[in-house]
């Protein structure tokens, strides 16, 4: 049940990073007021989700939470440059967002089907993670 708690904690965590990562490096691009607004929220959902799991992580193990290393935040941003050199509108900065959040819904939804044991702290940040990121969805099909 430990390590339950642990690996869920730890996946959240990099997803909530990686969610943080990708939303700075659009806010960067993106011109559209009112998606900027969106993005800004959205960037401040997965640093409270971080937050949130850095506080209760001690409870489950010594040490900090796994993060995104240099490496996935490089080719995170690689990413979203290369895929937008040519199309940097509104409705294809949507869309990629759109995609790295459902790739964060599928794994929140994994882990919480894998991790039936854990703790019921832990069993609340996966879900919020995931309704999040479902809420992020529609809020962004707006935008495509």
């Amino acid at each position: 049940m430990k390590k339950d708690n642990i690996n869920a904690l730890d996946e959240i965590h990099k997803g909530a990073c990686m969610g943080m990562d990708a939303t700075k490096f659009v806010l960067e691009i993106t011109e559209n007021k009112s998606l900027r607004d969106v993005l800004e929220k959205q960037y401040k959902d997965y640093k409270d989700i971080a937050k949130e799991i850095e506080e209760i992580y001690p409870k489950y193990n010594e040490g900090k939470p796994h993060e995104t290393t240099f490496m996935n935040k490089m080719m995170t941003w690689y990413g979203i440059q290369m895929r937008t050199m040519k199309d940097h509108t509104t409705s294809k900065l949507s869309e990629l967002l759109m995609q790295g959040t459902n790739m964060g819904i599928i794994e929140g939804r994994r882990l919480i089907n894998e991790n039936a044991n854990a703790a019921d702290d832990v069993k609340g940040i996966l879900h919020d993670f995931v309704v999040m990121q479902e809420d992020s969805i529609e809020i962004l099909k707006k935008y495509l």
